[in-house]
């Protein structure tokens, strides 16, 4: 296994969208070896709670806990340390919660690694624009005038001052991003789909390949690797077009 390979494997997130932990370990073993990193969601999450997060950390995987806190700024601040104490290397709030909040996200953060030197600080990114988000909705249900990329970017900016490591956000988006915030500033994509696969309930989507070249530091795939009926094969597909991108 050569360092390309490593670091472009490490910058696939595999989505871990599962009922139960069992399934979750299922594909696991089936991916034993590849030194991508996992996400956890709510719905794992709630089934199997941190200890499930805990056992990945001892399998040496990277962790992205992926439950969008959107809340009132103390609750958030308490959200932050206690997920920073979990040991989870990447975690999400809601740009939409508003400066304050994010700031209070960071402050989360710096309180559990002052009682504990032991930790690492992880990446804390704002989720701007779900990708099942259309222009219709923004505009009509959302009530956010002007285009997705718009809201996209104002969040981005928002993000950025409030502190944060980065955003999750469209592939579509990365591009902007980087022009707006800098390439520095981390952007993790979901609503990736390799060429031919179906995109679901996604809307503003890319391919492993496309996302890359347009400046995505990591993408999120679960479907065409959680619902293949090869998933290590799907996952040594996407990773070798990020290499090629």
């Amino acid at each position: 296994m050569n360092e390309a390979y490593k670091e472009m494997a490490g910058r696939l997130i595999v989505a871990l969208d599962y009922p139960d932990a069992h399934q979750a370990k299922a594909l696991l073993q089936e991916l034993e070896g590849i030194p991508c990193y996992m996400k956890v969601g709510m719905q794992l999450y709630y089934a199997a709670g941190p200890d499930f997060v805990r056992e990945l950390k001892t399998r040496g995987y990277k962790v992205f806990l992926d439950l969008k806190m959107h809340d009132i700024p103390n609750t958030v601040k308490g959200g932050a340390e206690s997920i920073t104490r979990l040991g989870v290397d990447m975690f999400n709030v809601h740009a939409a919660g508003g400066s304050e909040m994010m700031k209070a996200a960071m402050e989360g953060v710096d309180k559990a690694l002052q009682s504990d030197a032991s930790l690492r600080k992880p990446l804390v990114i704002a989720v701007t624009q779900l990708t099942s988000t259309g222009q219709d909705m923004l505009n009509q249900e959302i009530g956010i005038p002007g285009t997705v990329q718009d809201a996209v970017i104002r969040y981005a900016e928002l993000t950025q001052a409030a502190g944060l490591d980065g955003v999750v956000a469209s592939a579509q988006e990365s591009g902007m991003i980087a022009e707006a915030c800098g390439k520095d500033f981390v952007t993790v994509t979901p609503g990736i789909r390799p060429a031919g696969s179906d995109q679901g309930d996604q809307k503003r989507v890319l391919t492993p390949g496309e996302a890359i070249r347009g400046g995505s530091t990591y993408i999120v795939v679960g479907r065409p690797i959680t619902g293949s009926e090869e998933p290590r094969a799907a996952a040594e597909s996407i990773i070798k077009e990020m290499l090629n991108a």
